[in-house]
């Protein structure tokens, strides 16, 4: 059994994430999603709340698919998680740098698991988290970026935590 590991914050996931697991998921015979932390990011929701968004965003994607949340580096995860393969998605050339630096030094700590890389949709090369978030504070739409239920995620967050840049 094939299992790839795609691992990210998911904060929050948007059609780009999306993209990536319905590919991956054809990759791999078991795909698990990790959600993680990432100490240089502040995030908008918990990783509960991310968890169950992912849960119910990939819950129609045929394959066998599990999202679970960790907190180490990747390669102790994959390891436990039993997996060949990590599966990372590309938009940019900057995405390109530094997930190659990442994959360098992943191969490095456990050189039995391949970084597989997909490049995201055209379409859908643009999306980040980041900006999704930075929209949505500042009181634009993300119906483009994102489904409309984490739509009315997002914007149910900002509404509790308060937009920017006034009215």
């Amino acid at each position: 059994m094939r299992t790839g590991v795609y691992p990210g914050t998911f904060d929050p996931i948007t059609r780009g994430h999306m993209d990536i697991i319905r590919r991956g998921a054809k990759l791999a015979d078991r795909l698990v999603i990790g959600v993680t932390t990432n100490p240089s990011k502040n995030p908008m929701f918990s990783i509960e709340e991310r968890m169950a968004m992912v849960k119910r965003e990939t819950g129609g994607i045929e394959g066998e698919i599990h999202v679970v949340s960790f907190d180490s580096l990747l390669m102790d995860f994959a390891e436990r998680e039993g997996a060949s393969m990590i599966v990372r998605g590309l938009r940019a050339v900057a995405d390109f740098e530094y997930e190659y630096q990442m994959a360098g030094m992943n191969q490095q700590l456990n050189d039995r698991i391949e970084t597989v890389f997909l490049m995201a949709d055209v379409s859908l090369q643009p999306i980040a988290s980041k900006l999704v978030k930075e929209i949505a504070l500042y009181g634009g739409a993300i119906g483009k970026f994102v489904s409309p239920a984490v739509e009315a995620d997002v914007v149910a967050r900002v509404s509790k935590i308060g937009r920017k840049g006034g009215a």
